[in-house]
């Protein structure tokens, strides 16, 4: 019941906001300057309805996950290997505050000199997630339970176990909530990175091509197509990574006792 409530709820803002939108392109009544919903829906239905369509967002979906996932793997390590070696830390920050401080753009630019450009949407995502997983997972070992940590030790637990009974349970919700911002970023960091380099298939280039040639209905169509695959991917993996760390809901506690 709670469920249907809350779905019920989301689909009333969604409505509302849809209204806005539709209004506001009523007053307007320039197609060129705000497209209305439906006008939108239907190019999208018409997009769909192509092979070129999916094969461009599968390609921009590609490059973006391995760029993704590459910077979940290598934050995760560093926060490890960063918590472990604290010369390594002490090493390696001012790097995190760089990448953290620099702007999408100048990363853009500085890497297109060195990395071509179908690589580049790649290099710019794994740059702009690292830093979020880095430091997510780095708080979650900071905070983990001490007590706990001072029982396995007494009881001379592997590290594997430690790992896997302490520090898993104990990193997941700031692991998820990192992953939770980082398919955000990585999805507008990435069409980022393909609308100023315009790489082939991609669907930064058919923004580019819809903004160049004034299709504004055509770049409402890509950016919603945009918006729709962050929120499935960003919930598809979160899904997954909580259900296979034995978690309920979201930064829940897992079942297992050290």
């Amino acid at each position: 019941m709670k469920r249907w409530k809350t779905f019920l709820k989301r689909m009333l803002i969604l409505a509302f906001w849809l209204g806005v939108w539709a209004l506001l392109a009523r007053l307007t009544d320039r197609e060129l300057l705000l497209p209305g919903p439906w006008a939108v829906a239907r190019r999208l239905f018409v997009l769909m309805g192509s092979g070129r369509f999916w094969l461009t967002t599968a390609v921009s979906l590609v490059r973006i996950l391995c760029g993704a996932l590459a910077a979940i793997l290598a934050g995760v390590l560093l926060a490890a290997a960063t918590r472990r070696f604290r010369f390594l830390d002490a090493v390696l920050s001012p790097l995190l505050t760089a990448v953290k401080s620099v702007p999408v753009a100048s990363f853009i630019l500085l890497a297109l000199i060195w990395v071509g450009r179908d690589v580049l949407p790649c290099v710019i995502v794994f740059l702009m997630v690292l830093p979020i997983v880095w430091a997510n997972v780095t708080e979650g070992i900071i905070q983990a339970d001490r007590q706990l940590l001072e029982m396995a030790q007494v009881y001379r637990f592997p590290t594997w176990r430690i790992v896997r009974r302490v520090f898993v349970p104990e990193v997941a919700p700031y692991f998820l909530a990192a992953c939770h911002t980082s398919f955000g970023v990585a999805w507008k960091s990435g069409v980022a990175a393909e609308v100023l380099t315009v790489p082939a298939r991609s669907i930064g280039r058919m923004l580019y091509e819809s903004k160049l040639y004034l299709e504004t209905v055509d770049l409402f169509a890509w950016t919603a197509v945009v918006v729709l695959c962050s929120l499935a991917i960003e919930k598809l993996l979160t899904a997954a990574v909580d259900r296979a760390w034995g978690f309920y809901g979201k930064g829940g506690r897992h079942r297992d006792t050290v």
